[in-house]
This record gives C-alpha cells, sequence and structure tokens, in this order.
C-alpha cells in the first residue's frame, strides 16, 4: 500500500492525474512556468513524515531557494530558512 499520495487537482485534462510514493521513495512534485518551477517532496524518516518546498530553475530560468520544510501535519516543525524574522499562521 501507498504510503504518500500526489494529484493535480487543476489543469487542462478532464481527469485528475495521481502518483503514489512509498516510505522508501517519497514522492516528488513539480509545478512549472517558463520563469521557474516550485517542487514539493514528501519523505519518510524514522517514523515520521517530513517535507520541503524549493523554488527551482526550470529551462534555465529563476532562482533556486529553499522556501519550507517540516514535519507533515505539524505547524510548529516548519522552518522558514530565508522569510522575514516575524511569521504567523492564521
Amino acid at each position: 500500500m501507498s504510503h504518500f499520495y500526489a494529484k493535480i487537482s487543476e489543469s487542462a485534462r478532464k481527469t485528475q492525474p495521481t502518483a503514489r510514493g512509498h516510505k522508501s521513495t517519497g514522492v516528488k512534485v513539480e509545478a512549472a512556468s517558463w520563469a521557474g518551477k516550485v517542487t514539493v517532496e514528501l519523505w519518510e524518516s524514522e517514523g515520521s513524515d517530513w517535507f520541503r518546498v524549493m523554488m527551482d530553475r526550470h529551462e534555465g530560468a529563476g532562482d533556486r531557494i529553499e522556501l519550507a520544510r517540516g514535519l507533515v501535519g505539524s505547524h510548529a516543525s516548519v522552518e522558514f530558512p530565508h522569510a522575514p524574522v516575524s511569521v504567523s499562521f492564521g
């Protein structure tokens, strides 16, 4: 049974493509434009599920920077390596 699931919820397609990942493989999704891309990675480590969000280059355009990382389901664990000093959740 898969541990991770990914889907494209909005696109020009009439159906929603999905992908599955296992604890051993994780899952990585990318959304891109000609200006760059954003990736989200999920993986399991020592019994916990982790995530990372990156802005990255695509076809030679854009910057590469880690936007956020943390434990899935725990807002208290989220780190913003390049964010302003004050970040709040509503």
